[in-house]
């Protein structure tokens, strides 16, 4: 397994599709990379040489921001709402959808809650 920024990508797939294995580098990104290193995105990933593999990673580190700092960056935006009080942060504070139509869309986070009279099934021992 070819390693990139110490996250092995799967070599069984093309290269093209190995890559948004990172966090942070989608689909896009991953087709302007590997356009820039002059690589085939048809290769797969386990018919990469050292030589290739060096220059997509330093692309990856010139150009973009990926995994650990990412992750901290991110972390930190958070923080940050949520230390000036913004609606973003105390949306984030109490685990609820930031965006959206928060009263549907919000069953993941609230655990598949119900509240309506007639959504829930009815027990099968109970009468009907």
């Amino acid at each position: 397994m070819p390693r990139i920024l110490g996250i092995n990508i799967p070599d069984n797939k093309k290269i093209l599709y190995s890559l948004p294995y990172l966090y942070g580098i989608g689909l896009s990104s991953s087709k302007l990379i590997l356009r820039s290193a002059n690589i085939d995105p048809d290769k797969k990933a386990s018919e990469l040489t050292t030589d290739e593999l060096n220059k997509i990673q330093k692309i990856l580190e010139k150009s973009y921001k990926t995994e650990g700092d990412l992750r901290k960056e991110i972390g930190q935006n958070i923080k940050r709402l949520k230390e000036i009080g913004a609606w973003r942060g105390l949306r984030h504070a109490k685990r609820l959808p930031i965006h959206g139509r928060t009263k549907t869309n919000s069953r993941t986070i609230r655990g598949n809650v119900r509240k309506t009279m007639g959504s829930g099934r009815k027990p099968s021992s109970e009468k009907t």
